[in-house]
C-alpha cells in the first residue's frame, strides 16, 4: 500500500510541476522576458502611386489599375547613351515612357514619338542633362484608340540642339507585355 500512495503522491507532484515548469519556460521564442515572433512584411504594393485608381475598372487587381507595359530592349551606343522604350497602357490611357541614362559627359536632346492606330502621332521634346543619372522622358497620355498593338513608342538621341548626328534611337518594338 505504500507503494500505491508513494505513486499516486508521484504523480501528484508531476501534476503539479508539469505546469510551473512550462509556465515558467514561457512561450515559443521568449528570451529574456521578451517575446519574439516573426516579422510579417509590411503590406506592399508594386503598383506605382500614379497607377492607383478608385473606380472600378476590368484591369483593377485589388490595388488599384494595372499599368501594361510593352519595352523595346535596353540598348547602348557607343557615345554612352543607354535607353529602354516602353509603350504603357492604364485603364483607358496609353503613352509612351523613356528611360535612359546620359554617361556622354554633354547634354543631348531627346524626341520620344508615340504613334497609335490611324496615324495618329503625339511627340515630347526632352531636354537631357549631362549628369550620369538615370531619368525619363514620357508624352502626354490620350484616351487609348483601337487596338493596343497599334501603338508603338520611338526616342531618338541627338546631340545638344540637334546639331549632330542621331547617337541613339530605342523603340518598344519587342512585343512582349509585361503587367506592372
Amino acid at each position: 500500500m505504500n507503494l500505491r500512495l508513494l505513486a499516486l503522491a508521484g504523480v501528484a507532484v508531476c501534476a503539479v510541476a508539469l505546469p510551473l515548469a512550462v509556465a515558467s519556460a514561457g512561450q515559443v521564442g521568449e528570451e529574456s522576458g521578451r517575446v519574439t515572433a516573426p516579422a510579417s512584411p509590411a503590406p506592399t504594393s508594386s503598383v506605382p502611386a500614379d497607377a492607383k485608381a478608385s473606380s472600378p475598372s476590368p484591369l483593377n487587381l485589388g490595388l488599384g489599375l494595372a499599368t501594361a507595359a510593352r519595352c523595346g530592349p535596353e540598348l547602348t551606343s557607343p557615345e554612352g547613351i543607354e535607353a529602354q522604350t516602353c509603350v504603357l497602357t492604364q485603364g483607358e490611357e496609353t503613352w509612351a515612357r523613356t528611360y535612359y541614362r546620359n554617361t556622354t559627359g554633354g547634354a543631348l536632346d531627346s524626341v520620344l514619338s508615340l504613334m497609335g492606330p490611324a496615324g495618329r502621332t503625339v511627340q515630347m521634346r526632352c531636354a537631357v542633362g549631362a549628369e550620369d543619372e538615370p531619368g525619363t522622358c514620357e508624352t502626354p497620355r490620350e484616351r487609348t484608340r483601337g487596338d493596343l498593338d497599334g501603338y508603338t513608342a520611338v526616342a531618338e538621341f541627338a546631340s545638344h540642339a540637334g546639331q549632330g548626328p542621331l547617337l541613339l534611337r530605342s523603340g518598344s518594338n519587342s512585343g512582349a507585355s509585361t503587367g506592372g
